[in-house]
């Protein structure tokens, strides 16, 4: 494993050449990839032995971070080292996140910021909120996406596209790595913020790249397609996984089995719970929060299509409120009083909804154990 650090860099002179005598004494090699300053910063870096790339025009930091990849995989490196050229950063942390990306060569390896009350506001409210919208699209807890510290195995940023070219980018990648099958670790670090610190972070520009970035994330979350998928193979490195193979490996992982049923369950609760509305967003939440498998929400979620279902929980409603069954059936009991039979049918929801989840959660594991089992005896028997 090689790695650099690389600094991305547009107009902070003050603190830039500090922040590379530091990170040199962590890590023999330095990259400052400047992001077209108003002034080249070449004069700062002066007497160091950093790398030093300059472009003309602002790109963003997301493109940037592109072009240092390829830069770096060309000088044959493996792993970028990000930090921020602002100077709040540590790089006495530098190690512990190698030391972290040495265990785990192909995961994302995150700088999680100690925030004390000395922290702007905005950047303590930022990470929470961001937190919340990976969580919901993921199903997975990231508890600082917005930090600029961190390890990128090269191979990750050669396989994920992303279409931010900004800020937003450091939130799309981690959002994209995780889809993929990519690991996303975290470790302490320090981080300070110097009363003259210079923000380049656009209030309303970025916000709304942020707003728009997350409605597409989140939509997509919720779209029953399956992501891309990569796997890591020992000579190719790492490689996409067929659908196929991710068919397979679902049936052949336990922890799938009762993932599945759950997925399978919450699909027939939503399907069956009486409120029309609020159930697809308890449905396409709940999917996301779990992080549960979308195509089998979706489908069984449709098995409840039909007057079966309502007219089931209708008897159930009926029941509980006179003591016996509904057994007739004709325009006074079902057309005049409708109001009636509408909320038999909210109350019964309650019971049946719940009693349909658990039967489906029983039957779909039943079916995953017997499925997983067959297969690892087949291997077995191979």
């Amino acid at each position: 494993m090689r790695f650099v650090v690389v600094i991305p860099h547009f107009n902070h002179e003050g603190t830039l050449r500090g922040v590379v005598q530091t990170a040199l004494k962590e890590c023999p090699d330095v990259a400052v990839f400047d992001d077209g300053s108003d002034v080249s910063p070449h004069k700062q870096l002066a007497g160091l032995s950093a790398h030093f790339v300059r472009f003309e025009k602002n790109k963003g930091k997301g493109a940037v971070l592109r072009e240092a990849a390829q830069w770096a995989a060309q000088n044959g490196y493996t792993h970028l080292i990000t930090m921020d050229a602002d100077g709040q950063h540590s790089a006495s942390d530098i190690p512990l996140l190698c030391s972290k990306a040495q265990e785990n060569p192909q995961a994302l390896i995150i700088g999680v910021r100690k925030m004390d009350d000395t922290v702007p506001f905005s950047s303590r409210f930022g990470r929470s909120f961001g937190g919340f919208w990976v969580h919901f699209q993921t199903g997975k807890k990231v508890n600082d996406i917005q930090s600029g510290l961190r390890v990128y195995p090269l191979e990750l940023l050669q396989h994920i596209s992303t279409w931010s070219q900004r800020y937003a980018f450091e939130v799309e990648i981690v959002v994209r790595a995780l889809w993929g099958g990519f690991d996303v670790q975290e470790v302490p670090v320090q981080v300070h913020y110097p009363s003259d610190r210079i923000s380049h972070f656009h209030k309303f520009k970025d916000n709304l790249r942020l707003t728009v970035l997350n409605t597409y994330l989140t939509l997509r979350s919720m779209l029953p397609i399956p992501h891309r998928r990569y796997v890591s193979a020992t000579q190719e490195g790492v490689r996409k996984q067929s659908y196929w193979e991710q068919l397979k490996e679902n049936l052949r992982t336990k922890d799938n089995i009762v993932k599945n049923a759950f997925s399978a369950a919450w699909g027939i609760f939503c399907g069956s719970i009486a409120l029309p509305g609020i159930r697809q967003v308890m449905l396409f939440s709940g999917a996301g929060f779990w992080n549960l498998n979308r195509i089998l929400v979706i489908s069984f979620e449709k098995f409840c299509i039909g007057p079966i279902i309502p007219a089931i929980c209708i008897e159930f409603g009926y029941f509980l409120r006179h003591g016996h069954w509904l057994t007739e059936f004709n325009l006074t009991t079902l057309g005049r009083q409708f109001l009636s039979r509408l909320w038999e049918w909210i109350v019964g929801s309650l019971l049946v909804a719940p009693l349909l989840a658990l039967i489906t959660f029983c039957l779909v594991w039943g079916i995953g154990w017997m499925l997983n089992r067959g297969m690892h005896n087949a291997n077995g028997n191979g």
